[in-house]
């Protein structure tokens, strides 16, 4: 098996495994008692904000590895995950998870543009879409519970 096979399984089994905590809490908001619900909805959205962060980061680290066109433009937008999800935790919480979930939504359109997915390999992006539908999934469903 070469390394880049290895680095693929080891990618889609943490990509998975980050969906723990979205079906996990997803699922306690609407099956859990009462008091845990609120917990796990607020624990929902926390781990939604550092995953957006974290997203972003992706594209950081991506613009400081490989030099090419556009990388200043990589470079700024990778901020922005982190700029939407921040202020997205100080808001009421179903106005917080509209806001994550839009910037899952705004970051997955930046992954697929032809900028955004510049020096990816395509199994990274079959990844990152299933882990943004499932994602965002999760987000309607707590959304749904909470009446939004």
């Amino acid at each position: 098996m070469s390394v880049f096979t290895s680095d693929r399984n080891v990618a889609w089994g943490l990509g998975l495994a980050g969906l723990i905590p979205f079906i996990g809490a997803g699922a306690l908001a609407w099956w859990a008692p009462p008091a845990w619900q609120i917990t796990a909805v607020y624990g929902f959205s926390y781990y939604s904000a550092v995953i957006l962060s974290f997203l972003g980061g992706v594209h950081w680290g991506s613009a400081l590895q490989v030099s090419r066109a556009g990388n200043r433009r990589r470079l700024i937008l990778a901020m922005l995950p982190s700029l939407i999800a921040w202020p997205a935790l100080l808001f009421d919480v179903m106005f917080g998870l509209w806001v994550l979930l839009a910037g899952f939504i705004l970051i997955a359109g930046y992954d697929f543009s032809h900028d955004g997915r510049d020096g990816f390999p395509r199994w990274y992006l079959k990844l990152r879409l299933l882990l943004t539908a499932v994602v965002v999934l999760c987000h309607l469903i707590v959304l749904l519970r909470l009446g939004g």
